[in-house]
């Protein structure tokens, strides 16, 4: 394992007190990673997207000997393959683990497998397929699979492909795709259906617990807060984050009659106050094009991002983290480096995966204490919603530029200069939903949504 790889300071000279995130390699080898699990103990199983899964100790080292090689039953390329990879809460008695991908038609499958004698190696032969969802198109696959505190298995599926959702399939309860599935795995058969999912019995499939999703490229659940936080891929100008209780269901993320916070195609859509809107949300200004979920960082190595959603952005190389009042801090890009998936071990500690380069790092700070990461004391933006002029506090760089971007991505306000009185004008721009963003350099660092009235 190498030392320091990377160390970049995440909020330039913009705070008080910096914080850095850095990435230290961890292993490296790998063919297209997507996916790192754990098994409740001291090893990491790192999915690769051509169909073979790896185990990797917890000093870096990788087995010679694949955990598990299903090449030959899935189809590999694009945004399809291998993508998913759950174990069993009873894992270390029943051997079962589950994975989602691509089978040779293109179909989504999610099947369960079993270990072997050998606990580093699984039984090939022992598949059993749990579902299997023909899609029309080959991309937008989602691939995400966990089990809840609640035993149950959830899967998060893709609309189904091409652009906009031609068959708007996320709007339509009774289709899989664009959904949140949530699944009882504990049968004889395929699955049995949890007696509370919201549409047993009503108009919906009864695997349905939300819908409404584009193409949620990782979820994952914060027991801590009793959340599910669901990352999801904007059809063209925005990345959203979305965050629930687990206890909610039902609920409609709005794709694709909205994009984001942006009406996208609202043709026949129920009324926008019966869908949830997301928490977060960032443009594809700076290079930006795709979210990378993460995780909220629950370890205990690093008390500076504790309680912080880390994660990143695809194009632009950058690692995001949402702070306490839902805006974004930005870390300078990680050139070379397209983060596919992000990953925890046993202890909770944070890894990230490059897609590109098959390589896997530890993510770290340097920064030791809780206060020195707490955006929401360092930067202030008020009046949210505002008219007339906003207020920016707590920049530290005479350099910043500030800018305001609408909803689809077009820039309505670029100034350089905050007034003495720390405001800046924006009495020329109509009321609305936009973006305002911190520059330092050439690069985004800080962004909040900001509702003009």
């Amino acid at each position: 394992m190498k030392n320091l790889l990377f160390g970049v300071s995440l909020f330039s000279s913009f705070f008080f007190n910096a914080q850095s995130i850095n990435l230290e390699e961890f292993a490296t080898g790998f063919t297209a990673p997507v996916e790192i699990s754990h098994a409740n103990d001291s090893r990491m199983f790192v999915v690769q997207q051509d169909g073979i899964i790896k185990i990797v100790q917890s000093d870096g080292s990788i087995n010679a000997t694949n955990f598990l090689n299903i090449s030959s039953k899935i189809t590999y390329g694009g945004e399809r393959g291998l993508l998913g990879l759950a174990f069993h809460p009873q894992y270390s008695t029943n051997g079962y683990f589950f994975v989602y991908y691509n089978d040779i038609n293109g179909n989504i499958t999610v099947a369960r497998y079993t270990r072997g004698s050998n606990p580093d190696v699984a039984d090939v032969s022992t598949e059993k397929i749990i579902l299997n969802q023909p899609k029309p198109f080959d991309n937008h696959n989602g691939g995400s699979i966990h089990f809840a505190p609640d035993g149950y298995l959830w899967i998060v599926t893709g609309d189904g492909g091409s652009g906009g959702d031609p068959n708007n399939n996320a709007q339509n309860k009774n289709s899989l795709l664009g959904k949140l599935l949530r699944l009882d795995i504990n049968s004889t058969g395929p699955y049995n259906i949890p007696p509370d999912n919201p549409f047993v019995g009503t108009d919906g499939a009864d695997e349905v617990w939300a819908y409404g999703l584009r193409n949620a490229w990782k979820f994952n659940f914060d027991t801590t807060s009793g959340n599910v936080m669901i990352a999801d891929v904007g059809q063209g100008q925005i990345e959203e984050i979305n965050r629930m209780p687990l206890s909610q269901a039902g609920i409609n993320y709005g794709w694709r009659c909205y994009e984001g916070n942006n009406a996208y195609n609202t043709t026949g859509c129920a009324a926008q106050s019966t869908m949830t809107f997301p928490v977060a949300a960032y443009d594809h200004s700076g290079g930006k094009c795709s979210i990378t979920g993460g995780y909220i960082y629950r370890g205990t190595q690093y008390p500076a991002l504790q309680g912080k959603y880390i994660f990143a952005d695809y194009c632009s190389t950058q690692i995001g983290i949402m702070n306490n009042d839902d805006s974004i801090t930005w870390s300078p890009a990680f050139s070379g480096n397209n983060f596919s998936t992000f990953g925890i071990n046993n202890q909770n500690e944070l890894f990230v995966a490059a897609v590109n380069n098959g390589k896997i790092f530890r993510v770290t700070t340097s920064t030791l204490a809780t206060n020195e990461s707490d955006l929401s004391s360092q930067i202030k933006i008020y009046p949210n919603p505002a008219t007339g002029k906003v207020f920016i506090e707590g920049i530290k760089d005479k350099n910043t530029i500030v800018e305001i971007m609408n909803t689809e991505g077009r820039k309505v306000l670029e100034q350089s200069k905050i007034e003495n009185d720390k405001s800046i004008n924006i009495s020329g721009i109509p009321a609305g939903i936009y973006f305002i963003n911190l520059n330092s350099g050439n690069q985004k660092v800080y962004s909040k949504k900001l509702i003009i009235q």
